[in-house]
């Protein structure tokens, strides 16, 4: 199975992200991790200055190490005896604080979980610094994370607006191919509705003459479905059982022989927001599409159900099915596992249902070599 059919421009933008992220949140983590080497190497010196402070011999020596220790403000520091209780406190900002000593001591088990604390020896006693990380060290480590944040709505962006644009051109291609192809049948079938006047003005009563103007009719039919293609349709309540009993009867008689369409439904009378010439279409396309799945033998199930505010539409096949990988690209236009056709037919059903009809269509399930079945879903009226 080729790897291809399963990537399009889509994932390769995303992967590209991924590795943007990647790359970011590899480099800024070695960033963190040395800047969190430098800090400790700082919070060092502090304890080594404060220690200084305590057994310095002359003024010269305290003012060295007073230097050193108030030169770096950035790092949040508490400093405790050998029972844990609170000397000092470095860069940190207790103002408005209610509970103080809660507060530190919260900060403190915090400060464990960050880093080893540094010990200060001295002959009368230990003193233990407990210390957090700077704010350019905190905005480093969540750097990533905002990164990510940005880029996934960058691309969530660039995604959407380059869907919609193609669609509105996609939209546009097929609205002009249908309408130019109503324009396109209008004068061959005009001149064929003159040969049949012609032909029944000499065999009135032949039965094939009756199926022939069927055939018209049928071409008239399809000409004015391609013409509405891209204009809304004036929708109205029809029942659907003797709509798909008809078409059900016009499929029969063009099928194979060896190829057999039944229809069933659960109400003598089921009423839906329709446009009827439309709707046909859809359903002419469903049964086609099955009858060249079954090359010529096997059945069709028309199965109509009305259920709660639903109406559900069932064409079911025992054909050669769809392969798994392939369901979800049935509906996009030009895909076709034909030798002929353009791959218009799903694409324009689903146009037609869900635009148009306010409904859905899909597939519900599909079994290689077992069959596939399309849903339409309508609302009841």
């Amino acid at each position: 199975m080729n790897l291809r059919q399963y990537l399009n421009w889509r994932t390769y933008l995303v992967l590209t992200a991924l590795c943007i992220v990647a790359a970011s949140l590899y480099y800024t983590s070695q960033l963190a991790s040395k800047l969190a080497v430098e800090e400790r190497k700082k919070v060092a010196l502090f304890a080594e200055g404060i220690k200084s402070i305590a057994t310095a011999k002359n003024d010269e020596e305290i003012s060295f190490a007073t230097n050193i220790v108030t030169q770096d403000s950035t790092i949040p520091r508490i400093i405790t005896d050998e029972k844990g209780n609170i000397q000092d406190i470095k860069a940190i900002d207790t103002s408005g604080i209610r509970n103080g000593k809660e507060f530190l001591t919260k900060k403190m088990e915090e400060y464990k979980k960050l880093n080893a604390p540094i010990i200060v020896n001295y002959e009368f006693g230990n003193v233990w610094i407990y210390y957090g990380e700077s704010y350019l060290l905190t905005r480093l480590r969540y750097f990533p994370y905002a990164q990510l944040a940005i880029i996934t709505l960058f691309l969530l962006v660039v995604i959407i607006s380059i869907s919609t644009a193609h669609r509105s051109i996609q939209n546009q291609v097929w609205v002009g191919l249908s309408k130019e192809t109503a324009h396109q049948l209008g004068t061959p079938i005009s001149s064929i509705e003159g040969w049949m006047e012609i032909i029944r003005s000499e065999l009135p009563d032949n039965d094939y003459v009756v199926e022939m103007q069927k055939d018209v009719d049928r071409l008239k039919l399809v000409a004015d479905r391609f013409s509405k293609v891209g204009s809304e349709p004036k929708l109205q309540v029809e029942d659907l059982v003797p709509r798909l009993a008809e078409m059900v009867n016009y499929m029969q008689k063009r099928a194979p022989g060896k190829v057999f369409i039944t229809f069933e439904h659960n109400r003598p009378v089921t009423m839906a927001n329709i446009s009827g010439p439309l709707f046909d279409w859809v359903i002419e396309n469903l049964i086609r599409n099955a009858l060249d799945a079954m090359e010529g033998i096997g059945t069709i199930q028309l199965q109509l159900t009305e259920r709660n505010t639903d109406v559900i539409i069932d064409v079911a096949d025992n054909g050669k099915g769809i392969p798994k990988h392939q369901i979800k690209k049935v509906f996009l236009p030009g895909f076709t596992t034909k030798k002929r056709g353009w791959g218009l037919g799903l694409s324009l059903s689903k146009r037609i249902i869900d635009k148009y009809h306010h409904g859905s269509i899909f597939v519900k399930q599909s079994e290689l070599k077992s069959g596939t079945t399309f849903r339409i879903i309508l609302q009841k009226i």
